[in-house]
């Protein structure tokens, strides 16, 4: 079972990607730099198109990185206002689209006790999600965070 979640460990690094690919692709532009500079002018045309293209792998693992968070943040969303539905008072219920996607992903980490109230400080003071994740008592982990 991994360890408790907590406000201070419930960020997550992937291995593979923060560890492996991000550093191999600085490497490739770093190393694709230094050719074209170590060997100008025989081959640049090829040389800037490998530092070219070594910027284009770049940017593309970023945005797959990003597309992959903004999916998962949809379905917390959908998520926990299916949730706070369950949960709160009526009075309460009405505002729920009134929460922002970030509030939304900062309270799911709250327990089914303590959400309604919290829901209902996060509305009515329109608290910031590391106010919201500051406020929780009984962490709810989320173990499968991309």
């Amino acid at each position: 079972m991994p360890t408790s979640q907590n406000l201070k460990n419930h960020t997550r690094f992937d291995p593979a990607f923060h560890f492996f690919i991000l550093p191999m692709l600085l490497l490739n532009l770093v190393f694709s730099i230094y050719v074209t500079i170590h060997h100008w002018p025989e081959h640049w045309a090829l040389n800037l198109w490998w530092i070219a293209m070594s910027v284009v792998f770049f940017v593309i693992a970023g945005r797959a990185r990003d597309r992959a968070l903004v999916a998962q943040d949809r379905i917390i969303r959908l998520e926990e206002r299916l949730r706070l539905h369950a949960l709160l008072p009526a009075e309460d219920r009405a505002h729920i689209n009134e929460l922002s996607v970030k509030q939304l992903v900062a309270l799911r980490f709250a327990s089914d006790d303590e959400l309604p109230a919290l829901a209902h400080r996060a509305l009515t003071q329109n608290l910031e999600p590391k106010a919201i994740k500051e406020s929780i008592v009984n962490w709810r982990g989320d173990y499968h965070r991309v």
